[in-house]
C-alpha cells in the first residue's frame, strides 16, 4: 500500500485552494436518479469515493461523465435499467445507502445493500428506514439487503429524527420531493451540505423551504428536471488545510473558504491564539512565534465543532501550551489516532468518549498507522511540525477525502511525498 512521507520543515506560506465537499457531492450525485433530465456538478472533488460512487449510479443504469479534468461531473438517468445497489459497491461507502430514497420515490422499489465505510463506530442507518417507513415505504431486511417497496408511490408525512442526523435528513428530504403531499422533517439536520443539496433539488424544481434550520417542509411534485449546480466548499478540507499554519507556523491563505462553513471552529483557533481572517478570495490564517494555547473541543452536529474535524484538532494540541481536553460526542471509537499520536511523543490520556491531551514541546518523527480518513491526515498533519521523518502508513483512506494532498500542501512549503506502492 502506499505511504506518506513527511519531514517536518518549519513554516508554510502560500496559497491552498479548497475543492468542492465530498460529503455534499455524494449527496448530489444520487439526486440525478430522481431526474429523467440531466443533472450537472460543477467544482466537483476528485476523489476515489467519487469514483465509487459513480460506479454505484453506473450499475444501476445512469450515465456519469467526468469532464474538465474531473471538476465538471454530468449525470444523466434516463434509463435506468436495475434498481439493485450491490453489496460489493455499496460495503466500500457508507454514503450508497443515499441512493435508497431516490430510487423508491422514482419508481417505488429499490433493494439496496446495508453500506459499509470506515470504520468509526457503529452508523446505523435504522433513522433512514423509519423516515421512509413515515412516507409508507415497506421495508424488510433480508440477507444483508434493505428490499423497499412503495406500490402506490411515496407520501407525504411527518418525520421526526429522534437525533440529528446528516444522511437520514438527506435521503429523506430527496425521497420527498416526488413524494404525494405535503413532508415535515423535524429535528433536521442543518449541515451546510443540508443546504446545498435543498439549493441543488430547487434547481431541479423541488418545492422546499426551512433548510438549514431544525424544521424542513417539502411540498411533493410530479417530476423534477435538469439543472446545473456548484457543489459547495469542502469545509472539513478547509479545516484541516487551515490547520496546517496553524501547526507549523507561517500565513496560508485557503482559497474558497468562507468563515460561515466553520464558525464554531474559527472560534477555537482564536481561542487558541491563531488568527483568522476573511479575504477577496477566501480565509487567511497565521500563527505568530511561540506555542499555541491549548483549548477544550466538544463536537457536535452543525453549527458546532465537526467531528470530521476532531483528530485534526487533536494533532494541533499535542504541541499546545497547557491541557486540552476533547469530547467526541457523534461517534464512538473516534480516538484511534491518539495511539499513533503517542508513538510521535504526544501526551494523549484516552477514557471513553474524552481525550485529555498535554502539550509538548515537539513531537518526534516516527512510523506511524493511519485507522481512518481525517486520523490519515491528522498524522500528516502532526508529521508536519514534529521533528525528523514521520511515515504515515495505509493511506488509501486518505484519497476518499482529499485530493492532490501531497501538491497542495508542497505548493506552500511543506516537504512530503508520496511512496507508490511497488
Amino acid at each position: 500500500m502506499d505511504s506518506i512521507i513527511v519531514t517536518g520543515n518549519g513554516p508554510l506560506n502560500g496559497q491552498i485552494p479548497i475543492a468542492g465537499a465530498k460529503n455534499a457531492c455524494l449527496t448530489l450525485m444520487p439526486a440525478t436518479l430522481l431526474s429523467e433530465e440531466p443533472l450537472t456538478l460543477t467544482n466537483a472533488p476528485r476523489l476515489s469515493d467519487i469514483k465509487t460512487m459513480t460506479t454505484l449510479l453506473q450499475s444501476l443504469g445512469a450515465e456519469v461523465t467526468q469532464m474538465q479534468a474531473g471538476q465538471v461531473l454530468a449525470l444523466s438517468s434516463h434509463a435506468l435499467d436495475n434498481h439493485v445497489a450491490d453489496y460489493d459497491i455499496v460495503r466500500k461507502m457508507r454514503a450508497s445507502i443515499l441512493v435508497l430514497g431516490p430510487l423508491l420515490a422514482r419508481d417505488g422499489h429499490a433493494v439496496v445493500s446495508l453500506p459499509g465505510g470506515c470504520a468509526i463506530g457503529a452508523r446505523p442507518v435504522d433513522l433512514h428506514l423509519k423516515a421512509l417507513e413515515s412516507m409508507g415505504a415497506e421495508l424488510e431486511l433480508r440477507e444483508g439487503y434493505v428490499h423497499a417497496r412503495a406500490p402506490g408511490g411515496l407520501k407525504g408525512g411527518v418525520v421526526e429524527f429522534p437525533m440529528v442526523t446528516v444522511g437520514a435528513t438527506e435521503n429523506a428530504l430527496m425521497a420527498a420531493t416526488l413524494a404525494k403531499g405535503t413532508t415535515v422533517l423535524k429535528n433536521a439536520a442543518r449541515e451546510p451540505e443540508i443546504v446545498d443539496l435543498a439549493q441543488c433539488l430547487r434547481r431541479m424544481g423541488a418545492q422546499i423551504e426551512g433548510e438549514g434550520t431544525p424544521e424542513i417542509t417539502i411540498q411533493g411534485v410530479d417530476r423534477l428536471n435538469g439543472a446545473t449546480h456548484p457543489v459547495v466548499a469542502d469545509r472539513i478540507e478547509l479545516g484541516t488545510y487551515m490547520l496546517a499554519p496553524a501547526i507549523c507556523g507561517g500565513s496560508v491563505e485557503c482559497l474558497g473558504g468562507r468563515m460561515d462553513l466553520l464558525e464554531a471552529f474559527c472560534e477555537r483557533l482564536d481561542a487558541a491564539g491563531i488568527a483568522v481572517e476573511e479575504t477577496e478570495r477566501g480565509l487567511k490564517v497565521a500563527r505568530g512565534n511561540g506555542r499555541v494555547k491549548a483549548v477544550n473541543v466538544t463536537t457536535a452536529p452543525f453549527p458546532g465543532f465537526p467531528t470530521d474535524l476532531q483528530a485534526q484538532m487533536m494533532a494541533l494540541m499535542c504541541t499546545a501550551e497547557g491541557t486540552s481536553v476533547l469530547e467526541e460526542r457523534i461517534f464512538e471509537n473516534r480516538f484511534m489516532h491518539a495511539p499513533e499520536l503517542m508513538r510521535m511523543g504526544a501526551k494523549i490520556d484516552v477514557q471513553g468518549g474524552t481525550a485529555t491531551v498535554t502539550g509538548v514541546e515537539r513531537l518526534k518523527g516516527a512510523p506511524v498507522m493511519a485507522t481512518d480518513l481525517r486520523a490519515s491526515v491528522s498524522l500528516i498533519l502532526a508529521g508536519l511540525a514534529a521533528e525528523g521523518e514521520t511515515q504515515v502508513n495505509r493511506v488509501y483512506h486518505l484519497d476518499r477525502g482529499y485530493e492532490r494532498v501531497e501538491e497542495k500542501l508542497s505548493g506552500v512549503g511543506a516537504r512530503i511525498e508520496r511512496v507508490r506502492e511497488t
